[in-house]
């Protein structure tokens, strides 16, 4: 099942929150979706997680995730703005300060803090940012396949060609699967979990299956952190913190375990056998990865 969840975010955006588990038992009166759920055992509330995926993901990718999170936990992923279900005014900021702040407002309306932020790349980056901005909402972070350098001028020109070569509108999803598995020139070799990731992401229109973003807010959205570089904002989170890559991922090793050794409460795992799409790619590896650290924070 997948229970939707209204959230106002910054500029009053409305925003899709997903969960994806079967949610706790209640016998509460009030909403819910406004406070935060009970227990299984009808003790303690239970931890809340929020899931932010990266830039042209969708909350749905955190399914899998969410769903074994939601034993121990109040797991809720996001469609950020411009992506999923989530509003794409034209005119709304797609600014890293308008990121984060609807995270902090689902955190706060959805009652989950202080949580687990679990953000992979894009989301990632809306995590850390938070997480030092709002010490008070955050008790753990997961920090999937992000860099903390500036990705230049080089980079923002490469995905806007990336985007122009895409054969769109795509005739059927096997189409979408073959090209973003197979025949994307990105692609080193075959990967159907990314072809699976990029069949996720698109709708069927009157002329074929279009993505359900905008390519041109996605690299507004992006415009506005790969000039720079984040480390600063890394230093300022104070909550324990792990650190994961995919092997063959975007963030090289080297860069992660400086990451690590910034970050005042870092940790170091990584997946083999896995590429940008982490939790996507190996979602099994992903979650012996990441469990032993959300068990270390419900034991704290």
């Amino acid at each position: 099942m997948a229970r939707r969840i209204d959230v106002t975010g910054a500029g009053g955006v409305r925003l899709a929150a997903w969960e994806f588990g079967d949610p706790p038992k209640t016998d509460r009166a009030h909403d819910p979706a406004r406070s935060p759920a009970p227990s299984s055992s009808g003790g303690t509330d239970l931890s809340g997680v929020l899931l932010l995926h990266g830039l042209m993901g969708r909350a749905s990718h955190w399914a899998p995730t969410a769903r074994w999170l939601s034993a121990r936990h109040r797991a809720v992923a996001l469609d950020q703005r411009g992506h999923g279900r989530s509003d794409k005014p034209p005119q709304a900021a797609y600014t890293r300060d308008a990121y984060v702040e609807d995270a902090e407002a689902a955190l706060e309306q959805l009652g989950l803090g202080p949580a687990v932020l679990i953000g992979h790349a894009m989301g990632a980056l809306t995590g850390w940012q938070l997480a030092a901005k709002r010490p008070d909402l955050v008790r753990g972070l997961i920090i999937c396949d992000m860099r903390a350098s500036a990705l230049g001028t080089a980079s923002q020109h490469t995905w806007t060609e990336w985007f122009r070569a895409w054969p769109v509108p795509f005739a059927t999803l096997a189409d979408v699967r073959k090209w973003f598995g197979e025949d994307d020139p990105w692609v080193e070799r075959p990967n159907r979990a990314r072809g699976e990731f990029y069949a996720e992401v698109m709708a069927e229109s009157p002329d074929g299956w279009r993505p359900v973003f905008e390519p041109e807010q996605m690299l507004r959205s992006r415009e506005t952190w790969v000039y720079d570089a984040h480390w600063e904002e890394l230093a300022q989170v104070r909550c324990p913190t792990l650190v994961v890559r995919g092997l063959d991922g975007e963030l090289g090793r080297a860069e992660a375990q400086e990451m690590v050794r910034v970050l005042p409460n870092g940790q170091y795992a990584e997946v083999a056998d896995a590429g940008h799409l982490v939790h996507y790619d190996q979602p099994e590896a992903w979650r012996t990865a990441i469990e032993p650290f959300l068990n270390t924070l419900a034991d704290a």
